[in-house]
């Protein structure tokens, strides 16, 4: 397997640190309002590196925070009269929500900012104590130039920065280029004791101390939206190495930015769209179909002509499933004969190509290629006259791949009540017997009840209106 490596700008071989075991750690979302579809691309892809990590065997530890602690979030607590932990509470169960509509599994962990702030305050008392940073007046500074290393991540030459750097007025940095690791609380604002200020962390020191606690001095991967690049991951490696003296992370993944309509998502144009808004018009699962449908160092454009045809695709899938799921209801028992058996090694080969694609820096688009090709297959040869393991095993392979990429295409059985179980097979027993004005008139009497019947090749179908 290789992927493509940020720091080294190439592909590489994809050898974690402890055989079998891969530890990884993925920016996730400040909590002050609904996610955007921005945020939902990283957790959807990350979530299925993830998946595909897990169906290769490796134990993935998968750590991946909230910041609850923000001047945006302060800001909202200002302006709805409540506490800024009401609205990091509020919104972490709404990110859930959204995470759960686009089947993106829970990290092993989730680590919130403002529990973690003891190893946040060890930390930078170990900077301070080692020289990379600096208190004046309560602020904490990190020392930037004296981490040899620094750009290295973000290929940006110090020199070039500092040029265009400014100290704000309040400010008594230094160096232009040196962060925040720690500041002094305003009025209003949520704090903590700490030994240089009653105060509350920079943003970037939380993913080092979380990181650390949760996965170690050195982990596998990091990753991220392409914009956390610099300056924050820039200034994570700074701190974790100078803490640890060992190097971070061995494998940077960056995804591309979110275009709509070929422009920037920005409010001022009218074109920001949250999650929930998009679960107005369409399945989450179809938003989820669609950030795989380009491979995702690929600026990926969003627009409705798009979403209708992501739409179509995972209905391909989706009808290929349940079709497959009603012929192995109705198929013969029986072991599959030879030449269904030479079927199933051809149906092989479309596997293959999904796991290539995906070894080969999780090109999702290629993968999700190749599972159209099994569905194309399966379309052509399944039919009522296979054997039950033929079709079955069909069908496991379109669930596996699909499993893969988090996508569910097959609908959970839901239990009818029997007095409309009856009426479907009272419905079924007049037409056998040409009754089809009863038949009729229980098809109209289920519809009012919610139901909806379809006849197919494969037997009745039925839906919840």
């Amino acid at each position: 397997m290789k992927l493509y490596n940020t720091l080294t700008r190439k592909k590489e071989e994809f050898i974690p640190l402890e055989p079998g075991k891969v530890k990884m750690y993925v920016c996730g979302p400040t909590v002050y309002n609904l996610i955007h579809i921005g945020n939902a691309r990283p957790m959807i892809f990350f979530d299925t590196v993830r998946r595909y990590l897990e169906y290769k065997g490796y134990d993935v530890n998968y750590v991946s925070n909230f910041t609850d602690v923000d001047d945006k979030i302060i800001n909202k607590a200002i302006e709805e009269g409540v506490s800024a932990n009401e609205i990091a509470e509020r919104y972490i169960e709404e990110c859930k929500k959204d995470m759960a509509g686009m089947n993106v599994k829970p990290a092993t962990v989730h680590p919130l900012a403002t529990q973690e702030i003891c190893g946040m305050l060890d930390m930078i008392g170990t900077l301070i104590e080692k020289g990379y940073a600096y208190d004046v007046d309560g602020t904490v500074y990190y020392r930037t130039r004296k981490f040899k290393d620094y750009g290295k991540l973000s290929k940006k030459n110090i020199d070039d920065l500092e040029a265009g750097a400014r100290i704000a007025v309040a400010e008594q940095k230094e160096d232009p280029m040196d962060f925040v690791l720690w500041k002094p609380k305003k009025d209003g604002e949520p704090y903590w004791e700490s030994p240089w200020s009653e105060g509350r962390p920079g943003w970037h020191i939380e993913c080092s101390v979380m990181s650390k606690k949760y996965l170690g001095d050195e982990i596998d991967i990091h990753g991220g939206g392409e914009d956390l690049i610099f300056p924050h991951h820039e200034n994570e490696i700074a701190q974790s190495e100078a803490t640890s003296g060992k190097s971070f992370a061995k494998y940077w993944m960056h995804n591309a930015f979110l275009n709509i309509d070929n422009k920037k998502m920005s409010k001022s144009l009218g074109n920001f769209f949250t999650v929930r808004d998009i679960s107005e018009k369409y399945d989450l699962q179809v938003l989820r179909f669609f950030m795989l449908s380009a491979h995702y160092r690929s600026p990926l454009n969003f627009s409705g002509d798009l979403m209708e045809a992501a739409k179509n695709g995972l209905d391909r899938i989706v009808t290929a499933a349940e079709n497959l799921k009603h012929l192995v209801k109705s198929a013969g028992q029986g072991n599959m004969s030879e030449e269904e058996g030479k079927l199933i090694e051809e149906a092989d080969s479309f596997i293959k190509k999904f796991e290539e694609a995906m070894d080969d820096d999780f090109n999702t688009a290629d993968a999700v290629s190749a599972l159209f090709e099994l569905v194309k297959f399966a379309n052509t040869h399944a039919s009522s006259d296979h054997s039950e393991e033929f079709l079955q095993n069909l069908l496991d392979k379109i669930v596996k791949l699909s499993d893969i990429l988090g996508l569910i295409v097959l609908k959970k059985e839901e239990i009818l009540d029997e007095d409309i179980e009856a009426l479907i097979q009272e419905r079924q027993d007049a037409r056998k017997s040409k009754n089809f004005a009863r038949a009729d008139e229980i098809r109209d009497q289920l519809a009012d009840m919610g139901i909806l019947l379809e006849d197919t090749r494969e037997g009745v179908k039925w839906k919840r209106a």
